[in-house]
């Protein structure tokens, strides 16, 4: 894959070697507790607390934090250095981003590029925090994707997924999460918790996941026509991703059997399928995974 002469993202919080402070806490804070219950018992008291809650709902902070003390900030490991590979990575992933936001700036008008952030370890986020086991994953809430860049090591040596545009597709794939979210599908697909069963929720993570694949294969499509990125192998690599990360072949492979109601990602055959559907047509109409008869 051809990346290196890309332009840069302004796109890309570096938060590697921080670690997520003030979340770990949690206990409410006894003076401001006293404090609010000597309020309520007078209206003037009521008005201050409500005048207060008002202007934390309008400036985005969360009135946990204001009980327990926590603050949820990253705080900064100044002794980190990244290895040379790491740091090779971190680039590679800024330019994928690049990549992505012309793309998707050419498609979509008024696109709203999200940001890249990248960690080590665990991360705080407007979803909760999350470390690495959790893996890539996109937060609706603060229109961020999350990597933390120890996860393209493990495609290599555990998903045995290795290559560069293998690393691109997990990228584009959440990229894809961020345009469905602007496109309103993930406040849908919360609509749904509760008022459908679990079997019949996953059915339509599933359909969201295959979505997200398609639309990673819409991007590979154009950057293969404008950006002229990919070179000979590419493709394979991607579609070799697509198939370790299937939930059959992952099921299989950690329990030696597969239980089909609790897919949220697709078979490996279906992920394979929608990102070459995307890959081959380029046109977001062609991936409406919600409707269709046959995944």
């Amino acid at each position: 894959m051809k990346w290196k002469s890309n332009r840069t993202s302004k796109n890309v919080d570096d938060r590697r070697g921080m670690s997520s402070g003030g979340s770990s806490g949690g206990g409410l804070n006894p003076m401001l507790i006293s404090l609010l219950l000597k309020l309520v018992t007078s209206k003037k008291g009521l008005m201050i607390i409500a005048i207060v809650f008002g202007v934390m709902y309008f400036t985005g902070t969360n009135p946990l934090q204001f009980l327990t003390g926590s603050s949820g900030n990253q705080i900064q490991n100044t002794n980190y250095k990244g290895s040379a590979k790491e740091n090779e990575l971190a680039a590679f992933s800024n330019r994928v981003l690049t990549s992505t936001e012309d793309i998707w700036n050419q498609i979509l008008p008024n696109y709203k590029e999200p940001t890249l952030v990248l960690f080590t370890n665990s991360v705080s986020s407007a979803c909760g925090s999350a470390s690495s086991a959790t893996g890539p994953f996109y937060c609706p809430g603060d229109q961020k994707l999350y990597i933390d860049l120890s996860f393209f090591e493990e495609m290599a040596t555990k998903l045995n997924a290795p290559g560069d545009f293998a690393q691109a597709y997990v990228i584009a794939h959440e990229v894809g999460h961020h345009i469905q979210n602007l496109m309103g599908t993930t406040d849908k697909m919360q609509q749904l918790r509760g008022k459908v069963s679990q079997k019949e929720y996953n059915q339509f993570s599933v359909k969201l996941e295959l979505q997200a694949d398609f639309l990673a294969g819409v991007w590979a499509y154009h950057a293969k026509k404008k950006d002229l990125i990919l070179e000979e192998g590419d493709l394979e690599e991607a579609l070799k991703a697509a198939f370790e990360i299937g939930d059959d072949r992952l099921q299989k492979k950690s329990s030696g059997s597969v239980v089909p109601d609790s897919f949220t990602h697709g078979t490996s055959a279906q992920r394979m399928r929608w990102f070459k559907k995307g890959f081959d047509t380029g046109d977001m109409n062609q991936g409406d995974t919600f409707n269709t008869n046959s995944l």
